[in-house]
């Protein structure tokens, strides 16, 4: 027999007999019964540990003071899970004893056998119901014998490692040493299968980094851009006081759909609602209008008389919206598409709204307002507050609504958990941010990746786990205000510049920028 104190690998982190052992079970439940019996008998090694194996034949030939023996000896048994185990036992010989009428052996094993508290507490309330039966039906010996084995698999769930391996444990160890890959890929955004015949790794043309397509059509600075939830459609806002809506065709070329154009001041902002059938086009310091995508047509304004949207956000069920105002006291309302006031949070605690988010779930609402971030429960009010040290100019939500990001001045980009578990952000550095509202966003698979503006006419993109950028993207002749990448084509991104143009980014194998 093979020395248990052996391993394998260079490194020697591996212990053989341990290794083989998984390699059965695998083999087992891959249903290669030959081969692992084989295996067994080559290597000396048995899948079930002699403990398991002995146990095992007890139970099933009813062997019930040496079941209690074995368990009582299984020195890597906690106390609770042996309790439990030893419950199993006397629960199946009760209910032998009982289903062939010997009810006075079943007495006699509650008053003199059964040795712990918990575990006699627990047979007795089983024996009263039992007992509280009119009638008890006997067995035959197949049923005794399936039932003997359903006692069996319950106490399995009991017996810790090395006594019993927990099921599918090679399959679980190689998983996680492929996600452990997948983790360490700076690169890596695709849903594909991942080979185990070679260690993984992506290369950069997984993500975009190259232009391939300018939109020229706004006449002054693009101050935001921003995809559809179906990928099918991009929106841009300008200080040209409009907005145009371009649809994206199979080839991941964007075509001109439509122009919005009935905002008297330069539009900050758009947002699609989460069915991608309207846009609400925030106009700066000014009205919040509604349009439907396919027509163009303005459906509805919302604001004014005072109330100056600084920024909105719908509800997932794409029938309310929520807006924010950029004075003091004026705070947010919840309003339905046609203007029905639904809830509001107001009154003089309440600062001037920088930007706003609404989760996924529609559970929460997070706004942004200088050094503050708040976390509103929409349906009890109650709030939780995360300070910063520098001023926030943006916010964006991860589409599975676990985290977000908030810009800052101070050249910072945070990473916040939405549980609000962290007490303190991962942090991305390298951008360029003091004056302006330079805005980021999540994007790839998963939300992998982090993008954003800067200051000096670059596109900066982050892995999520790496606090520096792993490209710059340099196209652009002035300050990018925004970057939108889009859901559905994970290497598809747009950046909006004070340069008046909009870039698609795509990888660098132009024709591999599909979904």
């Amino acid at each position: 027999m093979d020395n248990l104190c052996t391993t394998i690998g260079p490194k020697g982190l591996i212990m053989r007999h341990e290794f083989v052992r998984l390699i059965i079970q695998s083999l087992y439940s891959l249903g290669y019964r030959k081969s692992a019996l084989t295996l067994e008998s080559e290597s000396s090694i048995s899948g079930k540990s002699s403990q398991l194996e002995l146990l095992e034949s007890q139970i099933l030939q009813g062997n019930w003071d040496a079941c209690i023996g074995i368990i009582n000896s299984m020195e890597d048994l906690v106390e609770e899970a042996r309790s439990s185990a030893l419950f199993l036992l006397f629960k199946q010989f009760l209910s032998e004893c009982l289903n062939c009428g010997n009810i006075s052996l079943a007495l006699h094993i509650l008053r003199n056998q059964v040795p712990a508290l918990l575990v006699r507490e627990k047979v007795c309330n089983l024996a009263r119901g039992i007992f509280s039966l009119k009638e008890i039906g006997y067995r035959n010996k197949e049923e005794i014998h399936d039932l003997r084995k359903s006692c069996l698999c319950e106490m399995e769930k009991l017996l810790p490692p090395p006594i019993l391996l927990a099921e599918g444990r090679l399959v679980y160890l190689v998983e996680n040493a492929v996600i452990a890959q997948i983790d360490c890929c700076k690169y890596h955004n695709t849903d594909a299968g991942v080979s185990l015949y070679q260690d993984h790794c992506c290369s950069r043309d997984q993500i975009p980094t190259e232009t391939f397509q300018i939109l020229t059509e706004h006449k002054n600075e693009v101050w935001f851009v921003q995809f559809s939830n179906n990928g099918e459609y991009l929106a841009s806002s300008s200080s040209d006081c409009t907005a145009i809506v371009w649809k994206v065709m199979e080839d991941g070329q964007l075509a001109f759909k439509h122009v919005l154009s009935s905002h008297h001041k330069p539009v900050s902002l758009v947002a699609w609602s989460p069915d991608d059938t309207r846009l609400l086009t925030c106009g700066n310091g000014e009205v919040l209008k509604l349009w439907d995508v396919e027509t163009g047509t303005c459906l509805s304004t919302f604001g004014g008389h005072g109330f100056i949207v600084s920024s909105c956000a719908w509800f997932p069920d794409s029938k309310q919206l929520v807006c924010g105002s950029s004075e003091p006291g004026k705070g947010i309302y919840v309003w339905d598409c046609d203007g029905k006031e639904i809830k509001s949070w107001k009154g003089r605690r309440m600062p001037k709204v920088s930007d706003l988010a609404v989760t996924p779930d529609g559970e929460h609402l997070i706004v942004v307002s200088d050094k503050e971030i708040r976390k509103f429960n929409v349906e009890t009010s109650t709030e939780q507050l995360i300070l910063e040290a520098h001023s926030i100019t943006s916010l964006s939500v991860s589409t599975n609504g676990d985290y977000f990001i908030v810009n800052l001045n101070s050249q910072e980009i945070h990473l916040w958990d939405v549980a609000c578990k962290w007490d303190k952000p991962l942090r991305f550095v390298g951008h360029k941010q003091d004056k302006y509202v330079i805005r980021s966003c999540f994007g790839g698979l998963n939300s992998s990746f982090i993008a954003s503006g800067s200051e000096d006419s670059q596109v900066y993109i982050w892995n999520r786990r790496d606090p520096k950028p792993i490209e710059i993207l340099s196209g652009h002749l002035m300050t990018v205000n925004c970057v939108s990448w889009n859901p559905r084509r994970h290497r598809m991104l747009a950046s909006a510049s004070d340069d008046g143009t909009v870039r698609i980014w795509g990888p660098s194998k132009l024709n591999s920028h599909s979904k």
